[in-house]
């Protein structure tokens, strides 16, 4: 798959959740995105900041020639908070896109679940779903509803959605885990993206039930490219085979790694 570096046009960007910003960027290297998981690999706006951060890709439009990204700022001194500085026609040093996203399934039923910042990749990968003609649910989970996002954009593509927060603020009063107890259906491929514990649920529910079951694994990154192994994680083949988030990931089967 290409990977470009591009000098990126922030077209806007805005809050659009506490502490949560939406970034929509244009240039060629839109083009190459056709698998929803991967992700860009961005430089901070601060000479300070030497490390590039890893953002995955919400949505894309190729017409427009432009991308949608969606991440969670840290403290003032952070990098992601450089970032959201950022503004209409400021530009971006993107390398992108990078690593193995989602195998997009046809004509299936299909459940995706996300948690917190793990929900936007999971939007570009429900859109193609829809287009593939698979019956998908959603089930989202957040900490609260201050942080909840893309909720109206899932429900426009036609889905059947539950959302549950952990203080009960919105929809159902727990974590995600107990929308996946309350389903009635065995489905035919899982996709997740989210916290560790929470693709671990995933795992343990579906890995030996589902053939299909596809986790977006979050790490932390250097170089972005395979170079660096600063994201390695274990396989049930032991240290020696271990994978590289950035490079063989962000997404694995479940069964290729060891949560």
């Amino acid at each position: 798959m290409a990977k470009l570096k591009e000098m990126m046009t922030v077209v806007s960007q805005r809050e659009i959740a506490r502490d949560i910003f939406e970034l929509v960027l244009s240039g060629e290297l839109v083009q190459a995105m056709n698998q929803p998981g991967r992700f860009l690999n961005l430089a901070v706006p601060n000479p300070a900041q030497l490390l590039r951060r890893p953002i995955s890709i919400s949505s894309w439009d190729k017409k427009a020639g432009t991308c949608t990204l969606i991440y969670r700022i840290g403290s003032d001194q952070s990098g992601t908070y450089e970032l959201s500085k950022l503004g209409a026609g400021d530009t971006a040093d993107v390398l992108g896109p990078l690593g193995h996203g989602f195998e997009v399934t046809e004509n299936q039923e299909v459940l995706v679940v996300g948690g917190g910042i793990g929900v936007p990749p999971l939007y570009e990968l429900t859109k193609q779903l829809i287009e593939k003609r698979n019956q998908v649910t959603v089930l989202l989970g957040f900490a609260s509803k201050a942080v909840k996002i893309l909720e109206k954009e899932f429900l426009d593509l036609g889905v059947t959605m539950k959302i549950a927060t952990d203080d009960g603020s919105y929809g159902e009063h727990g974590h995600v885990g107990l929308l996946m107890d309350a389903l009635n259906f065995t489905p035919d491929a899982v996709f997740s993206c989210g916290a560790p514990l929470m693709l671990q649920a995933v795992a343990k529910k579906y890995s030996d039930t589902v053939a299909n079951v596809q986790l977006s694994m979050e790490a932390r990154m250097a170089c972005g490219i395979g170079a660096c192994y600063a994201c390695v994680v274990h396989t049930p083949e032991g240290p020696a085979a271990a994978k590289k988030v950035c490079e063989d990931g962000p997404v694995f089967q479940s069964k290729e790694v060891v949560l």
